[in-house]
């Protein structure tokens, strides 16, 4: 079974570093509340932790048939 986060911007990117609000742009977040699906890995992992303060991170279980 392969995992996805499941990543929402729950706080604005106004008042922050200019490197965090690109970070969350990498991500694919955009306006407040939105939400994206990621593959778990190092990389996606990391750019969660940078922006932890800012973003909602679920983990979810993918059914591989």
């Amino acid at each position: 079974m392969a995992s996805k986060l499941k990543i929402t911007l729950v706080k604005s990117t106004i008042a922050t570093k200019p490197k965090h609000r690109l970070t969350v742009k990498a991500l694919g977040l955009g306006k407040l509340n939105s939400t994206v699906e990621h593959q778990d890995n190092a990389a996606i992992r990391g750019m969660v932790n940078q922006v932890k303060h800012l973003v909602k991170v679920e983990e979810v279980e993918v059914q591989e048939v």
